[in-house]
């Protein structure tokens, strides 16, 4: 009875607004989507405001099948609130109880199956009904995209043809592929350039995109660098990111050929190896390239050939063919190769050549060169003369010897050669003379004396000494007009020794004067040897005289007559010619017949 009455309150309620008025309603906001990563947590928020206020309002949840169905998850009125199993069981929850004006439902654990339209229904007594709609998005990042190249080159009498391939896997929603071109996006051309995208669903519901580029190719594209942009979704932004660069290898026929030296640079010289290398403008395989020369004895299916060893005959054109096997197409370059030469030196006179002293002699130096020579007359590794001529004025021994004569070009490092004149300058023999021809040594050592001696014809070389004898050499040395001689010898006394130098055009002589140092002191110890003698021979006597020796006693007869047995005669005398002591043996001074040397004489 109670519940009838208050119904009919209500319903006299209504009219009396009826009667006044007064329209009622309710509003609803939400938010147009909410975005999230999967596996994260997404909250869905609905706003209400009702003229009838809060107290009657009946709030419902719901989610749009992917059929196109409502399909409800929650529902609260005054009397109590139910969340609908299904779908979300256990990953959804609703927070707030309307008394706010604000109820959220929160799913946890986003999969890609909730991507779904949420719907938000208020409803009031009198004030009618209104709803509101969030779409819930789900991302998932994709993998790195890559790109694949053609392994084959394309040619250009081909059509539109595959460059590449480029794939992102694995991401949510569908990423975007775009082709560039060296920095410039590449856009559909008809019967030029196609881009042509293919998409897959993987097992997992994830969206994987590939996209392949087919274009007719140009020489130009040979250098072009190709890649992919891929632009993807991720919540509130869009991403961006490239693949790797890749070129393609892009065949065209030649329409040029070029050969050339690789080595060496610069001029070539007899005896180098030579590299020569040829290259066309096209890159088909199936063009060959053949390098020759104009006598076809040096040709190879090669773009390089290789001569050892050059000579002048090398020279000439050398052409290089390239020809296509496909159409049999030739096109050919050339270039001209020239092997610098210098022939041997040939000197003039040859060899040697003999000249009288005083004489002027004139010798020529030449060697054909296919390039400008220097040419320097070199004497013992000196230069002498610049030119092809050498001239030598009155000829002296000075002049004779070898000389070289050497030929370089200058613009060619290690070209040269040369050749040889040994000069003879005939004449009487020039001993050349030492420092010194004085020697003094000590008694009983070896000197050795040196004689150098030129001329020509070779002079013969003797020594000898004063009184004639005749010294051999220790050594003697002939080369080239000149006589180098030595001879050793021991110093007893002094001496003088000679070289004695001869040829045909005469002689010459060299005085060696040799000083024994230490010859007075023996002569002195022979002289006290003698005094000593002479004393002893003396003493002897007197004692004969007296009967002290040999038997004999008494007085001797002092007036007996001297016989010349009973003498006894001293002479002394020495090298510098002093005054001879003759005595006697009662020390009278003897005649100077007797002198001439250093004697003993006892006479009874």
């Amino acid at each position: 009875m109670a519940a009838r009455n208050t119904a009919y309150l209500l319903v006299g309620l209504l009219a009396l607004l009826h009667t006044w008025g007064v329209t009622a309603h309710v509003e609803v906001e939400m938010e147009d989507r909410v975005e999230v990563f999967r596996g994260e947590t997404a909250s869905i928020t609905c706003m209400f405001t009702s003229s009838e206020g809060v107290g009657g309002i009946m709030i419902q949840w719901f989610f749009m099948t992917q059929t196109g169905e409502k399909q409800r998850v929650f529902y609260q009125d005054p009397t109590g609130t139910v969340v609908d199993k299904g779908t979300f069981t256990d990953r959804i929850s609703v927070n707030g109880t309307g008394a706010t004006g604000e109820i959220v439902v929160t799913i946890s654990n986003v999969q890609l199956d909730d991507e779904l339209e949420f719907i938000c229904l208020v409803k009031g007594l009198t004030a009618g009904t209104a709803e509101g709609r969030t779409k819930l998005k789900v991302f998932v990042l994709p993998d790195f995209p890559t790109i694949e190249g053609v392994q084959t080159g394309i040619s250009l009498n081909d059509g539109p043809s595959k460059i590449g391939t480029c794939e992102v896997k694995n991401g949510f929603p569908w990423p975007n592929i775009t082709w560039y071109r060296n920095n410039a996006p590449l856009r559909g051309s008809p019967d030029v350039l196609k881009v042509v995208p293919s998409t897959t669903v993987e097992s997992s519901g994830l969206l994987s995109v590939k996209s392949e580029l087919i274009m007719k190719v140009m020489k130009e594209d040979k250098d072009d660098l190709f890649y992919c942009e891929v632009k993807f979704f991720v919540p509130g932004a869009v991403r961006m990111t490239e693949t790797r660069h890749i070129n393609i290898t892009v065949y065209y026929p030649s329409t040029a050929v070029n050969v050339w030296v690789e080595s060496p640079k610069g001029n070539i010289k007899e005896g180098d190896s030579i590299e020569l290398q040829c290259r066309d403008n096209g890159n088909k395989p199936s063009s060959i390239l053949t390098i020759s020369d104009e006598t076809g004895e040096n040709t190879i299916d090669s773009n390089v050939l290789v001569l050892d060893n050059v000579t002048r005959r090398n020279s000439g054109v050398y052409q290089c063919v390239s020809m296509d096997m496909d159409t049999y197409e030739e096109i050919s370059g050339n270039t001209t190769v020239f092997v610098n030469y210098l022939d041997p030196a040939a000197v003039m006179p040859n060899n040697s050549v003999v000249v009288a002293q005083g004489m002027e002699l004139t010798a020529t130096c030449n060697a054909l060169s296919s390039l400008q020579t220097q040419i320097v007359w070199l004497k013992d590794g000196e230069a002498v003369s610049m030119g092809n001529s050498l001239i030598l004025k009155d000829a002296t021994f000075d002049s004779a010897g070898q000389y070289v004569c050497v030929v370089t070009v200058l613009e060619i490092e290690g070209m040269e050669t040369s050749g040889t004149l040994h000069v003879e300058v005939k004449g009487p023999p020039e001993i050349m003379k030492p420092d010194d021809t004085e020697v003094e040594e000590s008694f009983g050592t070896t000197v050795d004396l040196t004689c150098n001696v030129r001329g020509f014809p070779t002079p013969s070389v003797t020594w000898t000494t004063s009184d004639g004898k005749i010294l051999p050499p220790a050594s003697q040395i002939e080369s080239w007009g000149e006589v180098h001689s030595v001879v050793s010898i021991k110093v007893t006394s002094d001496i003088t020794a000679f070289c004695n130098a001869s040829n045909d055009f005469g002689t010459d002589l060299l005085t060696y004067n040799i000083a024994a140092k230490g010859n007075g002191f023996i002569i002195a110890v022979i002289i006290v040897c003698i005094l000593l003698l002479a004393i002893l021979g003396s003493v002897l006597y007197f004692l004969y005289k007296k009967g002290k020796i040999c038997g004999r006693s008494g007085k001797q007869d002092l007036t007996k007559e001297k016989s010349s047995k009973d003498n006894i005669v001293v002479e002394m005398k020495s090298d510098n010619t002093e005054e001879a002591v003759l005595l006697g043996v009662n020390g009278e001074k003897q005649p100077p017949s007797h002198q001439g040397g250093a004697y003993l004489n006892v006479q009874k």
